[in-house]
């Protein structure tokens, strides 16, 4: 077994100029431009890699989650910085007019997309 010390997760995207924007200067996160990809910083020892890829096809999943306090709060401020919310309106799966899923089965959570189509959220735990 391998003895694994630290992980972080990855996603691909199909325009590194459009990402570095929209987690850098709409979602205010630390990104460093390492040219051939990019890392978010999201906290203490916890980044994720952005990496470029010509057939990118968007993930069909949440593939980043930031959790909040105040999940009204922060859909509210998301929206009045252009970011358009998903709604969804299936059997297992529904969200309010506010665009937030308040399942009684888990944490409220509100979907958004980044620029490359990825799904991302932002969650708050009941």
């Amino acid at each position: 077994m391998l003895k694994i010390k630290k992980a972080f997760s990855s996603f691909s995207t199909d325009d590194l100029g459009k990402a570095k924007n929209f987690y850098g200067n709409v979602l205010h996160l630390d990104v460093d431009d390492k040219k051939e990809y990019l890392q978010v910083h999201l906290g203490k020892d916890n980044n994720v890699l952005i990496y470029p890829k010509p057939n990118h096809e968007a993930a069909t999943f949440t593939v980043l989650n930031f959790p909040v306090d105040d999940i009204e709060k922060a859909v509210k401020e998301l929206k009045q910085a252009g970011i358009h919310f998903e709604h969804y309106d299936e059997p297992d799966l529904k969200t309010d007019p506010d665009d937030i899923s308040r399942d009684d089965r888990g944490p409220k959570v509100a979907w958004f997309k980044d620029p490359a189509g990825n799904i991302l959220s932002v969650m708050q735990e009941r």
